[in-house]
């Protein structure tokens, strides 16, 4: 599994970056990119978006 970021609902305010344990999370034109070999599955991001614009897949 792999953590997959909806680009319509982020919202860009980096609250992924900050809890990815692995860094594997970073921003591009305001949106979050994830790095899926980066990725661990721990669903950190999943469970700290305000958004909900991350699922895993």
């Amino acid at each position: 599994m792999v953590a997959v970021v909806d680009a319509d609902k982020c919202t860009g305010c980096e609250t992924c970056v900050d809890v990815c344990p692995s860094e594997a999370i970073h921003m591009e034109d305001g949106i979050a990119v994830v790095d899926a070999d980066a990725c661990v599955d721990c669903e950190s991001c999943v469970d700290e978006c305000p958004a909900e614009a991350i699922h895993m897949e």
